[in-house]
Order: C-alpha cells, then sequence, then structure tokens
C-alpha cells in the first residue's frame, strides 16, 4: 500500500467523522502506524498535521475559501501570485486538436502512454507531438489505456514514456527550476475550451463553484452546461477540476473520486496557507 493510500484511508474517515475531530491515536491506529511514524508521513505528504489539515477538509474552511473568489483570485492571477510554489497556472497552456483529428477518432494521432505514480495514486498519461491529450487517475474501475482508446479509437498507441509526461510530472514535485511549458492537446468543443481555460484561472488554494465559473466565462445562466463540461475534463490535476465545489460548501462530485478531490484541495490549501 503506497503512501497516498494510506492517508486516503484516513482521509475517507476524516470525510466522515470531521465533525468529531478525531485525535492523533485514532487516525494513526486506522492507518495501522505507530503515532509517531503517521504523523510524519501525513506531515510529509500534505506539509501540515493531520489535525491541520483536518481543518481543512471541513466544509467551514470551503467555505472561507469561496469567499475569497471575484477580485482576490482575479487580482492573484493577474499578476501571476497564484498563491502555488509550483506557478501551477503560468506553466499550461490549451490548444484544440483540429476539426479532423476530433472527427476521425485521432485516426492521424501518434500516441505515447504511460502508467505513472503520482501523489493521489497511480496515473496514466498520453500525449501527441503536439503535447498531451489525456490524463487520468487510474484507480476508478475501468483501466485506464481502456478509457483512452474510447477517446482515441483510430489512434496509433505506442506505450513509451515522453518528454511531455516529465512535464506533467513535474507539476507535483516542486521542481520549478526544471519545469517547461505544458502543452495541452485537447478534443473539445469550443465551449469545452472555454470552461477548461477558465478552470485554469482558479488559483491553487482557492474554489470556486459552477455558478461562479459559468459567470466567470460570460454564461452566467450556463451552470449546468458548465457542470458537464467540467465533469468532461479529459486531463486530471493539470486542469484543476477538482476546485469546483458546491455552493453550500461540501466538495460534491469528481470524475476520478470525492476523496481523491478532498485530498487536492486539503493538500493544495495546506501548500498555500501552512500551520497559520
Amino acid at each position: 500500500m503506497t503512501d497516498y493510500e494510506k492517508i486516503a484511508k484516513v482521509i475517507i474517515f476524516l470525510n466522515e467523522n470531521f465533525k468529531e475531530q478525531p485525535d492523533l491515536e485514532q487516525l494513526s491506529k486506522l492507518a495501522g502506524m505507530s503515532a509517531y511514524h503517521f504523523q510524519r508521513i501525513f506531515k510529509e505528504w500534505a506539509g501540515v498535521s493531520p489535525k491541520k489539515f483536518l481543518q481543512y477538509i471541513s466544509i467551514e474552511h470551503s467555505k472561507k475559501l469561496l469567499s475569497l473568489n471575484g477580485s482576490v483570485s482575479e487580482a492573484s492571477f493577474e499578476t501571476g501570485l497564484s498563491g502555488s510554489s509550483r506557478l501551477h497556472d503560468l506553466f499550461i497552456n490549451i490548444e484544440g486538436m483540429t476539426p479532423g483529428d476530433y472527427k476521425n477518432g485521432g485516426k492521424r494521432l501518434s500516441i505515447s502512454w504511460e502508467t505513472y505514480c503520482s501523489p493521489f495514486g497511480e496515473l496514466i498519461i498520453a500525449a501527441t507531438s503536439n503535447g498531451i491529450c489525456y490524463m487520468a487517475f487510474t484507480g476508478s474501475g475501468e483501466s485506464g489505456f481502456d478509457a483512452l482508446r474510447k477517446k482515441f479509437p483510430e489512434a496509433l498507441y505506442k506505450r513509451e514514456k515522453h518528454a511531455f509526461h516529465n512535464s506533467a510530472m513535474a507539476i507535483f514535485h516542486d521542481n520549478t527550476k526544471d519545469l517547461k511549458k505544458i502543452k495541452l492537446y485537447l478534443k473539445g468543443t469550443k465551449f469545452q475550451l472555454k470552461v477548461w481555460e477558465a478552470l485554469l484561472k482558479i488559483p491553487s488554494g482557492r474554489l470556486t463553484t459552477y455558478s461562479g465559473l459559468a459567470k466567470s466565462i460570460g454564461s452566467p445562466l450556463a451552470a449546468r452546461a458548465v457542470g458537464s463540461a467540467v465533469a468532461d475534463n479529459p486531463v486530471a490535476y493539470l486542469i484543476p477540476c477538482h476546485r469546483v465545489i458546491l455552493s453550500t460548501g461540501i466538495t460534491g462530485a469528481y470524475h476520478w473520486g470525492g476523496i481523491r478531490k478532498s485530498a487536492m484541495i486539503g493538500k493544495e490549501s495546506a501548500e498555500v496557507y501552512g500551520e497559520l
């Protein structure tokens, strides 16, 4: 069992019992570790103590983050101060596929794919010569490659590492000095691309709602359509659809699992706000 899987087990418990404020002894026993070892592993993973992380995944914290939307988030993005040490939002560029590639199932595309271990579980990353076309967590029932092949049934596939894969994985490891511009080559409608580009403008450590995202693209009445576009995001984590939650402060559904979404939100909050 990986560190993420051990932490995920604890996060499931915290999501269900955060009102009870479980203590370190309870959590370490759940993880099958000594209190000392669990505290150390957890802090290496999240950057903060389990107690502080518990606060970050609570509904009240989510509501506080939502209150920071609007002018604060816009100002942060416009000045390049996303609040993330990885400058996540500033290193990603989206390019839509050509109409031909979009319609013919990727018939002319040569796709390199491979699986990788990330802090949030196993990933599959796929790339063409134009950029990353697919990135997904593989622990959701369906095999990652089968899901990829459904998106591009006519493409030519080769299992091999690719430079674009390395750029994507660097996002997880704070390799700011070595981080190159990440290019995404995505199959999507104009509306979907517009929503995905708007998602990149949500700074790390901030959250928005579906209605807030709809307003940000100039379509305040299209919250439901925006929700569908968010759900169809083909690139996990790089396009941060996990930063969109319900207006009540509840994290809501996530294509790659609600516990993983809570973990991402909690870890990003910890990176931005620390033990303050």
